[in-house]
């Protein structure tokens, strides 16, 4: 087979695996599967041990050794010396792996956030490679991530913290984003709130203030609203579509809403051990007021205290919330409730 592997999206005549499933050991995958991930496993490292291949691949040593000699009557150059490991040589490679559009989408996502909210090192070679991403996609799946790119927006405004746990919703709702289907959510909007039916019509996914959130059009308020993601509890995409709202623009939408909403000036203190953690998750919004104490002052602005309460005791006694004085009660208050708490856990022990 030809050297230098071609990365594309698009329809494939290989297996399961190669259209999406990865290359992990799957539990239940077939031999056929199998032996594409195994060649693809090897192709990615130098030497790798029988132990580890059946680690891998959730099998026994010995269905390795069978695959091992399957893959060498099927003419796959795999060289193996005892007490040491398989080796694929090195002019060997697979056809292009085949990338689903799901696969596609999530790779130019996941490389946003990377520019976003990594170092500044990483973020030229990161626009390069999605860039040679990009270049090889089939036109209609360069048109896909187009459209993505125009819907799905990462933004670095307020301080917030890393990323929330992926969520289940993320990827069903930029699939109905990108066809315009009307979603059902089921939505909880605060905590002990009722769960209500709403009827979307989804325009993009946002991430900030650490977390997801799908702007759409909600036909029960009328209006546009923003739903966090971690707040739905069931999704329904329906065969409905919506027409094209040739008036909005997520972006110009997300700048008139921040203008809209008050940012509430505050001062912490942060030990120096916390001070790279927290210029990192404030996405370069902290000042630095000056040194103390072994550590230092800093001023920033938030969207909530409620919320930057939450994540000045994430850093236990490495943060003091300084100003203003509500943000110090709302973080001593949930101090005396967690003291509370311990207490009646201990009385109950």
């Amino acid at each position: 087979m030809p050297s230098g592997t071609a990365v594309v999206c698009g329809g494939s005549a290989e297996s399961d695996l190669a259209r999406g499933r990865g290359v992990a050991g799957v539990a239940g995958m077939n031999r056929t599967d199998r032996l594409v991930a195994m060649v693809m496993y090897l192709q990615g490292r130098r030497v790798v041990r029988a132990e580890e291949l059946a680690r891998n691949f959730e099998v026994t040593v010995r269905t390795i050794y069978r695959d091992i000699a399957a893959l060498g009557e099927a003419g796959v150059p795999v060289t193996g010396e005892a007490g040491v490991g398989y080796t694929l040589v090195k002019s060997y490679h697979l056809p292009p792996v085949m990338l689903t559009t799901e696969e596609a989408s999530a790779l130019f996502v996941g490389g946003e956030i990377v520019k976003r909210f990594t170092d500044a090192s990483l973020h030229q070679p990161m626009g390069t490679a999605l860039d040679k991403l990009r270049a090889v996609l089939p036109r209609e799946r360069q048109d896909h991530v187009e459209r993505l790119s125009r819907h799905t927006i990462v933004m670095e405004r307020g301080c917030g913290g890393a990323a929330q746990e992926e969520q289940a919703w993320l990827m069903p709702l930029q699939r109905a984003v990108m066809q315009r289907r009307v979603v059902t959510l089921g939505y909880q909007g605060k905590a002990r709130a009722e769960e209500t039916a709403r009827d979307v019509e989804p325009l993009g996914v946002v991430f900030y203030g650490g977390g997801w959130y799908l702007v759409g059009w909600c036909r029960l308020r009328s209006d546009y609203r923003h739903f966090r993601l971690d707040r739905i509890r069931t999704l329904e995409a329906r065969e409905e579509a919506f027409p094209v709202r040739e008036d909005f623009s997520l972006t110009k939408h997300l700048e008139e809403g921040m203008k809209k909403m008050d940012t509430i000036p505050a001062r912490i203190w942060f030990a120096r051990g916390a001070q790279e953690r927290a210029r990192r998750e404030c996405y370069g919004t902290l000042v630095d007021e000056g040194a103390r104490d072994g550590g230092a002052e800093f001023s920033l602005f938030t969207y909530s205290l409620d919320w930057l309460a939450g994540w000045i005791l994430s850093f236990g006694g490495e943060a003091e919330a300084l100003e203003p004085a509500e943000l110090r009660e709302k973080v001593t208050t949930r101090i005396a409730a967690l003291v509370e708490r311990h207490r009646m856990e201990e009385a109950v022990v």
